[in-house]
């Protein structure tokens, strides 16, 4: 599977620091894919390199997306106020190719993409395992961030994620697809009656129909 480290990295300057994007480009591409991490992780997540291996021989360019904490070396996430900053930061360099560009992210990398998609142009939005709500507190909603995001966006949420099972989201204008028996990370128990393989796959055709329906 292909690694950040595979792939050319540019950084980007923003007001919130400098942020760092490793592209891996689709010849003869339709469209942008930029992902960001979440809160308690990098690039690294298993869903974010199975997107970029899979997704550019698709005609997507995948472009995965360090927040500027992430680039300096801090353990802890900022306010949700600078990492928006910092996104807005470097739309620039992922919409230059001029190409459509879906705003994309897994867990607080998801709620990034909400809040900023219509203000900056995006496509559409992919939430990666987003964080309805803090585990056992379901009174502490953030579904409006997802309501609110304002163009097509598809959710792909595991089936166990403490952080919102797909069974807790309300209706609202957006697709979602289940990863069966899957945690907050997508990954999968042994004990589970699927593999984390086919968990992956799930995630992996799921993203490139739906790329395909946005047109």
């Amino acid at each position: 599977m292909t690694h950040a480290t595979d792939a050319p990295t540019e950084t980007i300057e923003t007001d919130a620091g400098t942020a760092r994007v490793t592209w891996h480009t689709a010849p003869g591409a339709r469209m942008v894919l930029a992902v960001g991490h979440g809160a308690g992780g990098g690039i690294e997540a298993r869903d974010l390199r199975a997107l970029a291996h899979a997704l550019p021989p698709r005609g997507v360019t995948v472009a995965l997306v360090e927040q500027p904490w992430r680039v300096a070396g801090r353990k802890v996430a900022p306010a949700p106020k600078t990492l928006d900053t910092g996104w807005r930061g470097l739309w620039p360099a992922l919409a230059r190719t001029g190409l459509p560009v879906v705003s994309g992210g897994r867990s607080a990398g998801a709620r990034v993409a909400c809040r900023t998609a219509t203000e900056l142009g995006a496509h559409a939005v992919l939430a990666l395992s987003f964080p309805l709500h803090p585990p056992g507190r379901p009174e502490r909603s953030r579904a409006g961030e997802l309501l609110a995001a304002g163009v097509p966006t598809l959710v792909v949420q595991g089936g166990n994620d403490p952080f919102g099972r797909p069974e807790e989201f309300p209706e609202g204008p957006y697709e979602l697809i289940e990863v069966p028996s899957a945690d907050h990370g997508l990954a999968v128990p042994k004990r589970a009656g699927v593999t984390q393989e086919r968990a992956l796959e799930v995630v992996v055709e799921g993203v490139a129909q739906w790329a395909v329906s946005l047109g």
